[in-house]
């Protein structure tokens, strides 16, 4: 029989990783702070604890943090655009629709433009809907600073995150015109869905080859893609849920090769993000359980 220690971990592991990977963007650094709160976590007195899941949440946030200013730094000496590590998820995941933006790459890539306390505030807060006072433990900072850090947080958030609620409908619409360019050649279908300001994004992580900057603009992007369609063709394109959405996932002689995501506002794609680094590619044989 397991102890109280273990059965309470367990019971809110899900809840914890969920925590990590989004103030990180990263599930192997999110495993790796659930490591060190369960190091901290057998050496509490429960006796003195009120609320385990509070308790467990202050710890990974904690840990969190300082993992996130460590990357912080890792960033700036990586090779081209960063981008989070992908996580093929379960359909409850879409099903919960704040838990699907929330986990989004759109999103995690927006929030990646936050300082790491108003990240963690912002996502405890909005995501998680903790009282400030918790919060306010979590970080090391006052309820009132914590109120304010939030207030800046929404703001910011709120200027860059998608302009609408994105349906998965829409998401899958962008995707199947590209296959369908892929399967044919033919970019005029992708083309009719680019916003002119689109972005590409691609991340190999200097280990396999992808654009080392972001190519905007719709012509700038269509003809990118056009000269990479022959790399898409070569594999297999499989439909899967990725971060909470429709994404496609090529496979080359079996193995995942890349995971292509989409960014749609107002019906048109604003963003294709394409993650190639193998190091990120760990997650899509089997759907991650996340949890609110």
């Amino acid at each position: 029989m397991a102890d109280p220690a273990t059965e309470a971990f367990v019971a809110h592991r899900n809840l914890l990783f969920t925590v990590a990977y989004q103030l990180l963007g990263s599930a192997a650094d999110a495993e790796d702070v659930l490591q060190e709160t369960w190091l901290k976590w057998v050496g509490v007195d429960l006796g003195g604890v009120r609320d385990q899941r509070a308790y467990l949440v202050r710890i990974t946030t904690r840990q969190a943090l300082m993992r996130l200013r460590a990357l912080g730094r890792r960033k700036e000496s990586y090779v081209g655009p960063w981008l989070p590590e992908p996580l093929l998820t379960a359909p409850d995941v879409a099903e919960d629709v704040e838990l699907a933006d929330s986990v989004s790459m759109a999103m995690l890539l927006v929030l990646e433009t936050l300082g790491p306390a108003e990240r963690a505030v912002f996502v405890l807060r909005e995501v998680f809907d903790l009282g400030y006072g918790e919060i306010a433990e979590a970080v090391g900072k006052s309820p009132a600073a914590v109120r304010q850090i939030a207030h800046r947080a929404r703001s910011h958030v709120a200027a860059r995150r998608p302009r609408g609620p994105v349906s998965p409908a829409a998401t899958r619409d962008a995707l199947e015109a590209f296959r369908v360019a892929v399967e044919t050649g033919d970019l005029r279908h992708l083309l009719g869905i680019l916003a002119p300001d689109v972005v590409f994004l691609g991340d190999g992580g200097g280990v396999v080859r992808a654009v080392l900057s972001p190519v905007a603009g719709a012509g700038e992007v269509a003809r990118l893609l056009a000269a990479g369609l022959g790399n898409f063709a070569a594999g297999t394109l499989q439909a899967a849920q990725v971060n909470g959405y429709p994404a496609l996932i090529l496979r080359r002689d079996g193995e995942v090769d890349t995971v292509l995501a989409v960014r749609v506002d107002d019906g048109l794609v604003t963003g294709l993000y394409a993650v190639r680094n193998p190091e990120k590619l760990s997650r899509l044989e089997e759907a991650t359980v996340l949890r609110r």
